[in-house]
């Protein structure tokens, strides 16, 4: 039978990090090595925003994950296994007339994706009608779903909409696409939507390929309305503005085995330190922290047994 939605009076206690987003069902390499000569492969859920709430669970921060995914074994699957690393799943629930998207990662060469006319593209406002975002601390929230279909857009209007008359800050991570939609039509969505949010991510690296920028100085000047914005400049390091001030923190030296999902880990690193109340140096220390195991390991998540404890005290 599919999952549905409980209502929040049966919920119990608010999560104080919601995420919205679509997860897949990921096969990579169980070594670090080619799709074109691997022997075997791995099967993990692979979704920027499950993978924000996996992070933060294993960080001490209660965090809910909201999304559809198909009434088959690989949708069940994947809402079992985020459960078990903590994340609360009641408001993610099974569309019994679609499918779950799958996609491969090719270590070294990409992503290879099969995710159309999924389960998720098919999220709309109703999705999150009984979800209480009001009363979380932080929603978070990436721009690969407003690419997902028209209904997905028009979620992430819903979900800015409601945030913005509450307390709790909205999160986004730009996480551009090309494979979702050209540059020409991601650009301005993309932009209006940061300069609405409360707290923004986004590499300089797609925010050249978008908006032509060159610094992180760039980015501040397109994003001005921002409250905090993040600039993530690959191994060199991340900037935060905020209220006039600027902060660097350099990267952590890593040997990469594999790039993809290091951002969703940079992004619940620091936001779970911000939910510490950190300063800005400790949050996007936090943040290099946790994207240095993602880096390490050819999946999207890495349950490190001994945390770093450092920049989340």
């Amino acid at each position: 039978m599919p999952h549905t939605a409980r209502t929040t009076a049966t919920a119990g206690p608010i999560p104080r990090l919601i995420t919205i987003g679509e997860t897949m069902m990921m096969l990579t390499p169980e070594h670090a090595e080619p799709l074109a000569t691997a022997a075997k492969l791995s099967l993990h859920p692979g979704g920027a925003e499950s993978n924000v709430a996996s992070h933060a669970a294993h960080l001490g921060v209660s965090s809910a994950w909201v999304s559809v995914l198909g009434d088959d074994v690989l949708g069940h699957r994947i809402r079992t296994s985020i459960e078990l690393h903590g994340v609360d799943v009641q408001w993610a629930t099974n569309d019994p007339d679609a499918t779950t998207g799958v996609y491969f990662k090719d270590p070294g060469h990409g992503v290879l994706y099969y995710r159309r006319d999924s389960a998720a593209s098919r999220m709309s406002p109703s999705t999150v009608a009984s979800v209480p975002l009001e009363q979380a601390e932080i929603v978070h929230l990436s721009g690969i779903t407003p690419a997902l279909s028209l209904s997905c857009a028009d979620l992430v209007e819903a979900v800015f909409e409601r945030v913005a008359t509450n307390t709790a800050l909205l999160s986004f991570d730009v996480n551009y696409r090309p494979s979702l939609w050209q540059a020409g039509a991601a650009a301005p969505a993309l932009l209006a939507l940061a300069n609405r949010a409360d707290i923004v991510f986004v590499g300089l690296d797609e925010a050249q390929s978008l908006w032509g920028c060159v610094t992180p100085e760039d980015v501040r000047a397109i994003l001005p309305d921002t409250g905090r914005l993040i600039v993530k400049d690959g191994d060199v390091g991340a900037t935060e503005f905020n209220a006039g001030t600027q902060v660097f923190e350099p990267a952590i030296p890593t040997e990469v085995i594999e790039a993809v999902g290091a951002g969703d880990a940079f992004a619940a690193g620091y936001l779970s330190a911000a939910l510490r109340g950190n300063p800005t140096a400790v949050r996007l220390r936090a943040g290099h922290e946790r994207a240095r195991l993602v880096l390490l390991s050819t999946s999207d998540f890495t349950a490190d047994p001994s945390p770093t404890q450092s920049s989340l005290t």
